[in-house]
């Protein structure tokens, strides 16, 4: 009788077993040789992976700072009102509601602002805003006062026009008995203002569809 251990299929079977635990370890071992040296390399910056990579939070845009009024030789208490009808104000619907530029306009043209034209721009604000340049900073501070919430936006145009950009978050002109503007009494600085030629102005924006209004 053949014992156990000369018995050819047992034998043949162990060596079976011998041979696929013999491919399975030297696989492991493979990877785990390839895994080792993939760390070293990571670690030495031979390679980049994506926890090498530096992680970037958005930043908020930080809003341009409002100007304050320009000093005014001849008067050191501050810059005076300017005739209502001496500024040239364009108004512009930059919100997802329709028909607030018209309103605005009628408004400044019944108190009598020179309203030149009107229309919508290619975007949205949400806050209302007046855009001017440095020759305008005190038309425009002459128009903020009759509009609650509005921003005062340094642009890099050249002459004294302000236009006034109508928002998302909109509010209606003040009463003409709200308005605190008298022609011989200064006007204020907005907290937090800085000079004009510390602020960097934005680029004059072209609206998308502009109406001329009678002059």
């Amino acid at each position: 009788m053949t014992s156990p251990a000369q018995d050819p299929v047992r034998v043949a079977r162990r060596r079976r077993e011998h041979e696929r635990q013999a491919v399975v370890f030297g696989l492991l071992i493979a990877f785990l040789l390839m895994a080792a040296l993939g760390a070293l390399a990571a670690y030495s910056g031979a390679i980049s992976t994506p926890f090498s990579r530096p992680v970037y939070t958005p930043v908020a845009a930080v809003p341009q700072p409002e100007p304050c009024l320009p000093p005014v030789e001849g008067q050191p208490d501050g810059a005076l009102p300017v005739a209502y009808e001496k500024i040239k104000v364009r108004v512009f619907n930059a919100s997802e509601t329709g028909g607030v530029a018209n309103a605005n306009a009628e408004v400044l043209e019944e108190r009598g602002f020179n309203v030149t034209s009107t229309g919508n721009m290619n975007s949205q604000v949400e806050e209302s805003e007046l855009r001017f340049g440095t020759k305008g900073i005190t038309r425009a501070y002459t128009v903020a006062a009759q509009i609650p919430d509005v921003r005062l936006v340094l642009d890099d145009r050249k002459g004294a026009s302000v236009d006034l950009l109508v928002g998302n978050r909109y509010s209606p002109p003040l009463d003409e008995e709200q308005v605190l503007l008298t022609a011989d009494t200064p006007m204020q600085d907005v907290q937090g203002c800085l000079a004009a030629d510390e602020i960097t102005p934005i680029p004059a924006e072209k609206p998308a569809q502009a109406v001329k209004t009678a002059a």
